[in-house]
């Protein structure tokens, strides 16, 4: 459990209003299209992971000699 979980969510969080949103009004083609649109921002996250953590084991590295 996150230590800001029991915080409240800000009005314009864009995770929270995307997962409230209401889909039930979307076509299939629409849902395929948000599902790519997901899945791109996924991989954008996870290249942004991979570039931090790279970047902190640099620091890391640099700072312990």
């Amino acid at each position: 459990m996150d230590i800001d979980e029991n915080l409240p969510r800000r009005r314009d969080d864009p995770l929270g209003n995307l997962v409230t949103q209401d889909i039930d009004s979307l076509s299939v083609a629409e849902l395929d299209a948000r599902i790519a649109s997901l899945k791109a921002e996924i991989i954008r996250c996870e290249g942004k992971i991979a570039f931090a953590s790279k970047h902190r084991s640099v620091a890391d590295a640099l700072f312990k000699k």
